[in-house]
C-alpha cells in the first residue's frame, strides 16, 4: 500500500486516471474498504469522458453495488461511472 501522506497515492491515482485504457480486472473478488471506494470513485471521475475503461468480472452486475460496500451513495456514484455510456 502506498503512504498517502508522502504523495505517492495521489500520484498513482493521477497516473491512473491518464492512461488511455485501464483494465479492472476480476472485479469483485472482494468487497472494497471506504478507502478504496473513495479512491476508485475519485479515479473515475477523472477518467470520466477522457478515457476507456474495461471491467472484468465473474460477479453478475445486478450484484455490484454489494462488492462495492456498505456505502450505498458512493456505490451509486460508482455504477454510474462505471455503466454510464458502456
Amino acid at each position: 500500500a502506498l503512504a498517502r501522506g508522502d504523495g505517492r497515492h495521489a500520484r498513482m491515482l493521477k497516473s491512473l486516471a491518464r492512461v488511455e485504457l485501464l483494465i479492472l480486472d476480476d472485479w469483485g473478488i472482494s468487497v472494497l474498504t471506504q478507502s478504496q471506494r473513495i479512491d476508485l470513485l475519485e479515479m473515475l471521475e477523472d477518467r470520466n469522458g477522457r478515457a476507456s475503461t474495461i471491467v472484468t468480472s465473474q460477479v453478475p452486475v445486478d450484484q455490484w453495488h454489494e462488492v462495492i460496500g456498505d456505502d450505498p451513495t458512493l456505490a451509486d456514484a460508482i455504477l454510474d461511472r462505471l455503466v454510464h455510456n458502456a
